[in-house]
C-alpha cells in the first residue's frame, strides 16, 4: 500500500473517486456530439464515458490521490464499453493517480489467476506480454475463502499491486450473512482476520500490507471495530456521500497518524454537474469543486 499512502500523504487527501459513469450522467453536449458522429450505438457512448471521464481527471487529478471506475457500467456498453474503461485506466495513470479497478471479482484456481493477471498483471503472446488493463489495484469478494483471494496475492507480490478484499460492505442488507455470529466471531470479523493472516508477510513501511479492507462508511460502529482488530489492514471505505455516509461515520476508518484509510465518493462528484442548473456545460469546475469540498470534510477528521 506504500505507493497509495505516499499519494495520500502527497496530495494530504485521502479520498478516491469513483469513476462509475452511465448514459444518463454524461452531460447532454457531450453524448449529442458522440451520437452525431457514430449514432445511438454503443460506441457512440462508450466514446462520451471516456470524453466524460477525460474531463473529471483533468479536474481532479491535481486534488484526488486515486480514482475507482467500476467494471460493471462499462462492461453495460459491451466491448466498446471495456475498451473504455482500459482507456480511462490508462489516462489516469498518465495523470499520475492511483488507479483501483473495481471489478469484484469471485472465483478460485485458474481462473481468480486469470482475473488477476487481466487486471493487474499481463498476458504472454508469443514471446511478448501484454498489460490488458494494468490497475493498481481491485477489488475482489473472498467469500469463496482463501482460495479467490491467493492468485491476486501471488501477483500483486511479483507486480508491486494491492487488493481491497470485500469485509463489511455498505449495502442495507450486508449483514443477513456478514454479520452472523459464529463461535470465534463475527463472519466480517473472521474475513478480515483471514486477509491479514494470508498477506502477513507483505508489510510496508507504514505497517500496512498489499491485501486492504473494503468496509463501508454506512456502518460507522462496525468501521470502529474493524480498525480496531486489523491493525496491518488499510481500507477502502465506500459509502460517503450519496450513499449517505458522513465524514464523522468515516472518521474510525483512520489509524492515529490519520492514515489507514481511503475514502470513496461517485455519484457526489461525476454528478455534481446536475445541482448546478448549467446543463453540464460546467461539469469539470463542478466536479472540482465537490472534490475539494469532501477533501476539506474527511480531513477534518485525519491528515
Amino acid at each position: 500500500m506504500d505507493v497509495l499512502i505516499d499519494k495520500i500523504i502527497e496530495k494530504k487527501n485521502p479520498s478516491v473517486i469513483g469513476l462509475d459513469p452511465r448514459p444518463e450522467y454524461i452531460p447532454p453536449h457531450i453524448m449529442k456530439k458522440h451520437i452525431s458522429e457514430k449514432g445511438e450505438t454503443l460506441e457512440a457512448a462508450a466514446d462520451a464515458y471516456f470524453e466524460f471521464n477525460r474531463g473529471l481527471i483533468d479536474a481532479i487529478w491535481e486534488v484526488v490521490p486515486a480514482v475507482k471506475p467500476q467494471a460493471a457500467f462499462y462492461e453495460l456498453l459491451g466491448p466498446p464499453g471495456v475498451e473504455a474503461f482500459r482507456r480511462t485506466a490508462a489516462y489516469a495513470k498518465s495523470k499520475g493517480l492511483y488507479v483501483i479497478g473495481d471489478i469484484k471479482r469471485n472465483d478460485i484456481g485458474s481462473t481468480a489467476q486469470a482475473y488477476s493477471e487481466a487486471y493487474l498483471g499481463a498476458v504472454k503472446i508469443g514471446d511478448t506480454l501484454h498489460k490488458a488493463f494494468d490497475c493498481d489495484s481491485v477489488t475482489v469478494s473472498g467469500y469463496l475463502g482463501s482460495d479467490g483471494i491467493k492468485p491476486f496475492l501471488d501477483v500483486c507480490k511479483r507486480e508491486k499491486k494491492t487488493l481491497f478484499t470485500l469485509v463489511k460492505t455498505s449495502n442495507k442488507s450486508s449483514g443477513e450473512l456478514q454479520d452472523l455470529v459464529t463461535g470465534k466471531g463475527r463472519v466480517y470479523e473472521l474475513m478480515g482476520k483471514m486477509l491479514e493472516d494470508l498477506s502477513k508477510d507483505t508489510m510496508g513501511k507504514y505497517g500496512y500490507s498489499i491485501c486492504g479492507a473494503v468496509v463501508g462508511a454506512t456502518f460507522p460502529n462496525e468501521l470502529v471495530r474493524l480498525r480496531g482488530l486489523l491493525k496491518n489492514t488499510f481500507f477502502l471505505v465506500p459509502g460517503y456521500g450519496a450513499q449517505g455516509g458522513s465524514a464523522a461515520d468515516v472518521a474510525g476508518a483512520f489509524d492515529n497518524r490519520g492514515l489507514g484509510a481511503v475514502v470513496n465518493s461517485s455519484r457526489g462528484v461525476i454528478c455534481a454537474w446536475m445541482k448546478t442548473g448549467y446543463n453540464g456545460e460546467d461539469y469539470m469546475e463542478a466536479a472540482a469543486r465537490e472534490a475539494l469540498k469532501m477533501k476539506d470534510d474527511i480531513t477534518k477528521y485525519c491528515i
